[in-house]
């Protein structure tokens, strides 16, 4: 690589020069578009004239989704609508000036529109095609709609979370969308390096449920070996206590992770008393954890004499893996969260300025950048079309008239 490139890299980010085409909707195609950008790839989201779904979910603002404000940024807003000819064939024109396309359509919607993997191959042989489905391309349930949360359900994810006594509860956020997408984004990377090799694209094929099962792995040889099935255990990670929350007299939680022995001794030394960590019942993972509730009723009555603040400072001495239970707010008052740059103030045009979360991982040489916050739908339509397809704006003018795009002026 030569040191102008290199440059670019360091200044816009290690993707700086992939092109990405996004037709995704909602979370686990966009966020997997989002992630892309943020590390400088071109990240041109086609939008349905409609407007994805994601601009009316989470709160808004000035009648702006701040949902959107951050998994849309970084992006080129295109709107274009796919239903119609006429925005098919606009998508066959554009693909062989993009590496990616990202799609979480139902199995079959992009080939009933001439647009498959199969179609635009023939077209641009180089392409890697992103897929994110409820099941999958293939198999028997592939034409199912599928959503993040049928993909906890499903993979046994869901069962896991919550208190053993009341039915199963949720995340309070797209969870499995969001696994889809990290895998997504791994497989991206792994088929544009293969391209590198053998110059040739391929598709790539992620299924919510199996995104999710995949975070099974430690259950599934316990239940095909042993029988084993495992279920909600509340805040506790089993057989490895103590590992669990425990209330402070401020009100407040602390989860408290002193699983190995060695910690474990550092855990009665800062609760002063050294001498759990010798009893027969506690010396060992093995002990503690079969006398989980006793060890953790111990440690409750510690926690329970003594603020969050004071636990905290206690556990920190003895250098006890140990945190508050956060909510926003307290997020918003920690340094941690703005000197690592996860907190970022970004420019918008609506809200003067919006807060959106850091970008993940930190790359020493090549990091990656929040440039601008999610757009306006339509906001580059007229501006992409002229540079990709070189249209003049009468031409565009007649698209927007006839269904096909929308301008946003």
């Amino acid at each position: 690589m030569g040191e102008i490139e290199m440059n670019e890299l360091k200044s816009f980010g290690a993707l700086y020069g992939l092109k990405v085409l996004e037709l995704g909707s909602t979370a686990s195609g966009p966020f997997c578009g989002r992630l892309l950008a943020d590390f400088g790839a071109e990240v041109t989201k086609i939008e349905s004239p409609e407007g994805d779904p994601i601009r009316g979910l989470g709160h808004q603002l000035n009648g702006k989704s701040l949902y959107a404000a951050s998994i849309l940024r970084n992006k080129a807003n295109v709107s274009i609508n796919l239903k119609t000819l006429g925005g098919q064939a606009l998508i066959r024109q554009l693909i062989c000036q993009f590496d990616v396309l990202i799609e979480n359509f139902r199995p079959g919607t992009l080939e009933k529109w001439g647009l498959g993997y199969e179609d635009l191959a023939k077209i641009h042989p180089g392409l890697v095609m992103v897929r994110i489905s409820g099941y999958g391309q293939s198999g028997p349930y592939r034409n199912r709609p599928g959503y993040g949360v049928i993909g906890e359900a499903m993979s046994g994810l869901r069962d896991l979370i919550g208190e053993p006594d009341r039915p199963p509860s949720r995340v309070a956020m797209p969870l499995t969308d969001y696994i889809a997408a990290l895998y997504a984004v791994i497989g991206t990377m792994m088929a544009l390096r293969t391209r590198g090799i053998n110059g040739e694209g391929q598709s790539v094929d992620v299924s919510l449920i199996e995104s999710a099962f995949s975070f099974m792995e430690s259950f599934v040889p316990a239940y095909a070996q042993k029988g084993v099935e495992e279920t909600r255990a509340g805040a506790r990670l089993p057989n490895s206590a103590p590992n669990t929350i425990f209330r402070c007299a401020d009100g407040q939680y602390i989860h408290i992770a002193a699983l190995a022995d060695g910690v474990f001794r550092r855990l009665a030394t800062a609760i002063d008393q050294p001498e759990l960590a010798e009893h027969a019942s506690f010396k060992t993972q093995a002990g503690r954890n079969a006398h989980e509730s006793e060890v953790e009723n111990i440690i409750q009555e510690w926690t329970g004499a003594l603020t969050s603040q004071q636990v905290q400072s206690a556990l920190e001495r003895h250098d006890v893996p140990a945190a508050k239970v956060y909510k926003m707010k307290d997020i918003f008052e920690d340094t941690y969260f703005t000197s690592r740059n996860m907190l970022v103030n970004v420019p918008d045009e609506d809200f003067g300025s919006v807060t959106l979360t850091g970008v993940v991982p930190k790359l020493s040489k090549t990091p990656g950048a929040i440039r601008w916050a999610g757009k306006k739908l339509g906001a580059d339509t007229a501006s992409f079309l002229q540079a990709k397809l070189n249209l003049s704006p009468e031409q565009i003018a007649e698209l927007a008239k006839a269904g096909i795009v929308y301008v946003n002026d």
